[in-house]
């Protein structure tokens, strides 16, 4: 035993024990980074959501039928109400308990149960919710002198393509068996990416990320490696009918999402109740080539309602809007996309194709009367 004893002595004396030490402790320290940091100033301001939602199935030949006592009393009615379970993420915002999530989600629930990382759950009621962006907001009610932990929100504008991203969430429902978020890693493939209208949705300029995204990550946030939420988790690509993750998933940008949630706490809805007094119709294959245009894209002007906000910009009967807000107009999709995101009160910098030029115009939206 003494010599064991002496042996650790020469050891020491060498420098060799103080030197595996340091090693062990740089392996250790190694291990942090900043996406290891992030990922725990983060996860406690991450919620795990389950709704339960009502939902109305009709009989398709009920349409047929109506009423009719005849028919009841072979077919009944086959309409009925069902009680649907789903579940998604979300993250607080604040101290005093609001919280953000995707209006898919928890928009049209009856009963919304939010899961905090030490456990706890409570009830949440919806401040607001806006189909369109889908963002939906909502409130917990803290106990007396209670606060809760909440993320820094950061700037989407500033985002950079390559960059590291942390996406939090409760795919598949994980959540609720750990009372922890699940972590996917990745980067920022795109930004800026303009997708279809779907289900009255607008979905534009979102963020593109190769972080794994699966059903129940809806409405978590994505987060910078600094700790910085700069989306809100939304859209996966899927092949067919699967609803797993194959390499594409979207973000919508946290500097919009400030904008409706803001919105959406003081007055509990997005209000978009404006008007342009103009008509405008797709430009075909024909209209291109009559006016010259190398390509059948944007949307012509064919009628101007008198005293109307278009007229009273300048806009003429003919001209072609080929751009608004730097967003490039090429059929239909693209224009109901950004009347759906617009407000009155806010100001349309178009460019329109008039005489083989483009000319700029500023465009007010004013509330309709």
């Amino acid at each position: 035993m003494n010599r064991i004893r002496n042996i650790f002595f020469v050891l020491a004396a060498a420098g060799i024990v103080t030197s595996a030490q340091t090693a062990n402790d740089e392996i250790s320290s190694s291990r942090q980074n900043a996406i290891t940091r992030t990922v725990d100033a983060v996860s406690s301001s991450v919620v795990g959501i389950n709704v339960i939602e009502v939902r109305e199935y009709r009989d398709p030949f009920s349409n047929f039928f109506g009423s009719d006592p005849f028919f009841n009393q072979f077919f009944g009615n086959r309409n009925y109400k069902q009680e649907v379970k789903g579940l998604g993420s979300g993250f607080i915002v604040s101290s005093d308990g609001y919280v953000v999530t995707n209006d898919h989600v928890a928009g049209n629930a009856k009963e919304i149960t939010v899961t905090m990382t030490n456990g706890k759950k409570y009830q949440a009621a919806i401040i607001g919710t806006d189909l369109v962006t889908d963002i939906c907001l909502l409130k917990l009610t803290p106990e007396k002198g209670e606060t809760f932990p909440f993320v820094k929100l950061g700037n989407s504008d500033n985002v950079l393509i390559g960059e590291w991203v942390i996406a939090f969430g409760n795919p598949f429902g994980l959540f609720d068996n750990i009372d922890k978020p699940i972590v996917t890693v990745g980067v920022i493939s795109s930004k800026g990416m303009n997708l279809s209208v779907d289900n009255n949705r607008s979905y534009r300029g979102l963020l593109q990320t190769d972080a794994v995204i699966n059903s129940g990550n809806s409405g978590g946030p994505l987060v910078n490696s600094v700790g910085e939420v700069i989306g809100i988790n939304t859209l996966i690509y899927t092949a067919g009918v699967s609803q797993a993750y194959i390499g594409y998933g979207f973000a919508l940008p946290i500097n919009r999402v400030k904008t409706i949630v803001d919105e959406l706490q003081h007055k509990g809805k997005v209000e978009r109740n404006f008007w342009t007094g103009m008509d405008v119709r797709a430009v075909d294959v024909q209209i291109a080539r009559y006016f010259g245009l190398k390509q059948a894209q944007g949307m012509i002007v064919s009628d101007i309602q008198k005293n109307s906000p278009a007229e009273r910009a300048g806009i003429l009967i003919a001209d072609i809007i080929v751009e608004i807000n730097g967003e490039r107009i090429i059929n239909n999709d693209n224009l109901i996309s950004l009347m759906q995101e617009s407000r009155a009160g806010d100001t349309w910098k178009v460019k329109v194709y008039r005489d083989k030029k483009i000319i700029n115009v500023e465009l007010p939206l004013e509330k309709q009367k």
